[in-house]
Order: structure tokens, then C-alpha cells, then sequence
């Protein structure tokens, strides 16, 4: 893999994800994105520039995990889609964070808030 694992006590492949790769699962949850778009995205969400030295890579795994599929817009420009597989990691990645974070109803009710704002 091209990170070393950062997940740990979650089931499935999601746990040899590391959050570079989770962060890629997530924009791509949005809809289908070209090389470039997601390497914008992850800029805009680290603030400083990712290198395509570690972008490609990264997307390479993913896509040998089958959690993203890689296919031609172009004879230049691939474009990346979340899988099913994809999908279920992004998920079961959400369902063990929440189940440590939610320890009391005030947390649970900030985490409603958070999925009702995202939904507007």
C-alpha cells in the first residue's frame, strides 16, 4: 500500500484504509471525479498541495481493492467512481466512528444536526 495503516478496530478492508485513502472514498461518495477534481478536493480540505506522487498511487490501491473504478473520459483523463464495495467501506468507516462518538444523546442529536445540514 502506498500509506501505512492509520485505522484500526474496524471490520473489513476499510481497517487497511488510511485516511488520505478514506478521505478519496469520501469525495468520490459525492459522484464520479476526474484525477485532477479529486487532487482540488483534498487540497481544499488539507490546505496545502498533494502531490501526484501520492494522488496516483493512492487511487491505483483503491482501485485494485475494487473500491473505486478507474475508466476513460479521454485518451488523457481518467475518471473515478465509488464501487459498492467502495460504498460499504465508507459506511462501515461512518458506523465505527459514530458508534464512538455517540455516548449520550447530546452528541447523538449534534450528529442529526450534522447529516439534516448536510441534507440542505
Amino acid at each position: 500500500m502506498s500509506e501505512a495503516k492509520s485505522v484500526s478496530g474496524v471490520s473489513g478492508i476499510e481497517r487497511d484504509l488510511t485516511a488520505f485513502q478514506q478521505n478519496i472514498l469520501v469525495i468520490l461518495s459525492e459522484e464520479a471525479r476526474y484525477g485532477l477534481a479529486i487532487k482540488r478536493e483534498l487540497e481544499q480540505y488539507y490546505d496545502s498541495e498533494v502531490n501526484h506522487g501520492r494522488l496516483y498511487p493512492n487511487l491505483d490501491d483503491l482501485v485494485e481493492m475494487d473500491l473505486v473504478e478507474k475508466s476513460e473520459l479521454d485518451k488523457r483523463t481518467n475518471q473515478y467512481a465509488l464501487t459498492q464495495s467502495g460504498y460499504d467501506a465508507v459506511i462501515d468507516h461512518l458506523s465505527w466512528v459514530f458508534s464512538r462518538f455517540v455516548t449520550n444523546n447530546g452528541r447523538g442529536d449534534e450528529v442529526r444536526a450534522l447529516v439534516d445540514d448536510a441534507q440542505t
